[in-house]
């Protein structure tokens, strides 16, 4: 096909050819162990703020980058570094925010790694760290998009342009929304393209139309004023342990469904999900049945799930026989798109206070909200992200739920309301996000450049 039959051809060769130095760049990026989690080293959240600067600046399209911390409202303390870069619009074309996030969540256990965790390394066909998929893909499909464009358009390209990259995701976003209100008028856009989600498979793309909220807290147990020899009185005192395993287990049905009152659930139709692809991408052990009731991707991307995420007791390795005076848990509801986080945090709430058994002591602390979501499909930049996603990867995308949550992308409708927000992402369901062997399908990364390049190209023109 020649250039006059394929008007996008400049766009296309400019994007295929950047891929290279889009995953060396990203490869640098991946080395840089950015957690926003207090006990990692913060100086490496400082490092690779300043790396996706230098990014940004490289581009050769921005008028103004920096980085900037926003305090937590409520609090004197700073967040953590947040990259903001902008464009002004020329000769009446519209502004597009870019979003991705540059830290990245703990490793965990770095013996469940096949290799180190912050080493960038190539298996068959997928580049394997923490960080690689989740978010610095997206952080780079921005970077290499944007090369793309000035490459092949040059002085013609007119769109404004913010990039925003975010240090905090993985930590709750604490101080995004004074981020937001500390650069209110530099950040207005008339769309925004939040790359933070995922794809059908490695193959099919998906734009991201609802996203389920999260209620997050820790639950403290208290029967004890002091921990007690389990022998001497074990039978006749209930320790925390036990009251907060038989408080936990009313969270659910018998099937694993919720059993809490006052959550909602959303009725929508899901596409077709067979039970064997849910084993094969989650890992589900042979023997052991899928959890809840209704289409399996209803209960993922519709209805609300609970989960307890972290738990503080003795060790195996430090067991002694002792009663257990006070246990504390990290309980973490994914709510169902349309429930606001607040209701479905008091309703959880109620059901532990009413459920507390042997009149248990129940302390709640570190709570943290966030709303879910539900993309509006009727605007012409979700049609335009259809179809250059389908001039990218060859397929027609999928209208795509998620299970877990964006909170901020509430916080940017509220913020700039008529904003067209389009949810996309650079993950497929082996891409492990937040676990061990976390890793990035390369072409699904080459395909998801075009796409962008595609799309901002193409509004270029509007």
């Amino acid at each position: 096909m020649t250039s006059a039959e394929n008007p996008d051809s400049h766009l296309t060769t400019a994007a295929e050819d950047g891929v290279p130095a889009a995953l060396a760049d990203l490869g640098r990026l991946v080395r840089i162990p950015g957690i926003a989690w207090p006990a990692f080293d913060q100086d490496q959240l400082v490092r690779s703020a300043e790396a996706v600067a230098e990014l940004a600046r490289g581009t050769g399209v921005f008028d103004d980058v920096r980085i900037h911390r926003a305090r937590i409202p409520g609090t004197d303390e700073l967040g953590q570094p947040g990259v903001l870069a902008t464009r002004a619009a020329r000769n009446g074309k519209p502004t597009v925010m870019l979003y991705a996030h540059h830290d990245v969540q703990p490793p965990g256990d770095d013996a469940l790694w096949k290799t180190p965790p912050f080493e960038p390394t190539v298996r068959d066909g997928r580049l394997y760290a923490r960080g690689a998929a989740d978010d610095k893909a997206g952080i780079m499909t921005h970077i290499a998009t944007l090369r793309a464009l000035h490459e092949a358009l040059g002085d013609d390209l007119d769109l404004g342009l913010v990039l925003f990259v975010e240090g905090e995701e993985e930590f709750g976003s604490r101080s995004f929304a004074q981020f937001l209100d500390d650069n209110a008028d530099e950040m207005r856009s008339d769309v925004i393209v939040v790359a933070d989600s995922g794809n059908w498979d490695s193959e099919t793309p998906a734009v991201t139309v609802s996203l389920r909220g999260n209620a997050k807290f820790h639950l403290t147990v208290r029967t004890l004023d002091h921990a007690s020899h389990s022998g001497m009185f074990g039978g006749a005192v209930p320790d925390a342990m036990m009251a907060t395993v038989k408080l936990l287990a009313t969270l659910w049905n018998d099937d694993g469904s919720v059993a809490v009152d006052g959550l909602a659930e959303r009725d929508a139709e899901t596409p077709a999900y067979e039970e064997a692809t849910l084993r094969d991408e989650a890992g589900l052990l042979d023997g052991v049945s899928p959890a809840g009731s209704g289409t399996i991707l209803s209960r993922i991307w519709n209805k609300p799930s609970i989960t307890v995420t972290g738990i503080d007791h003795t060790s195996v390795a430090a067991a002694s026989n002792t009663l257990a005076p006070e246990i504390t848990v990290v309980v973490s509801c994914r709510v169902a798109p349309g429930q606001s986080s607040d209701e479905a945090y008091r309703a959880i709430r109620t059901h532990l206070e009413n459920s507390a058994p042997f009149g248990a002591q129940l302390e709640f602390s570190e709570v943290d909200n966030g709303d879910g979501f539900l993309v509006d499909t009727s605007g012409w930049a979700v049609t335009a992200a259809r179809e250059a996603m389908a001039d990218g990867y060859g397929r027609a995308p999928v209208d795509y739920g998620v299970g877990g949550s964006i909170p901020f992308v509430s916080d940017l409708a509220a913020r700039y309301p008529g904003v067209q927000i389009l949810v996309t992402g650079i993950e497929d369901p082996h891409s492990r996000a937040h676990s061990p062997n976390e890793s990035l399908h390369l072409d699904t990364f080459r395909r998801a450049i075009v796409s962008e390049t595609l799309l901002l190209g193409r509004m270029n023109d509007r």
